[in-house]
């Protein structure tokens, strides 16, 4: 397995596509049942791919992760051929997770407790997986908004 195994909900909103996928390899629902009784590991690796799968389609159209914590933050943008990442560090008890902190940078941005810093990084041998990382430690896909915002800001 190459990312994580989806979880029972998500395969519950999956279900109509797991259907599908167990069709394209020719299991039927009763085979499906079979398979999962009597050949438990069998279900494991079907489940195990069909996760794969998945993420394979979700991280090749993600463009945009943030990472978000009290006092710092990190939105990255996912280009073609490397990532791309704005940092922002508050250096004061502003905690940017509440409505009331994160209006007060929106307030603030030009305070000397606001520090930006950026880089880039070129993508190891596998892009997707380099993505996925971002992911399972804390970074949620979005649409960019923030990153767009802060890009011009700074650039």
């Amino acid at each position: 397995m190459k990312y994580s195994r989806l979880t029972k909900e998500q395969f519950e909103e999956l279900h109509k596509e797991f259907i599908n996928f167990l069709a394209t390899q020719t299991i039927t629902a009763d085979e499906w049942e079979t398979i999962k009784k009597e050949k438990p590991e069998v279900a494991e690796q079907e489940l195990d791919v069909f996760s794969d799968l998945v993420w394979e389609g979700v991280l090749s159209q993600v463009k945009y992760v943030e990472q978000i914590s009290a006092q710092n933050i990190h939105l990255f943008a996912l280009n073609d051929d490397h990532m791309h990442v704005i940092g922002i560090k508050i250096d004061s008890p502003i905690d940017v997770t509440t409505t009331d902190g994160f209006n007060w940078l929106r307030e603030n941005l030009m305070d000397d407790s606001v520090t930006f810093t950026q880089g880039k990084k070129d993508y190891s041998e596998d892009k997707n997986l380099d993505k996925f990382k971002l992911i399972q430690s804390g970074s949620a896909i979005t649409k960019g908004e923030l990153y767009q915002y802060m890009n011009k800001l700074i650039n």
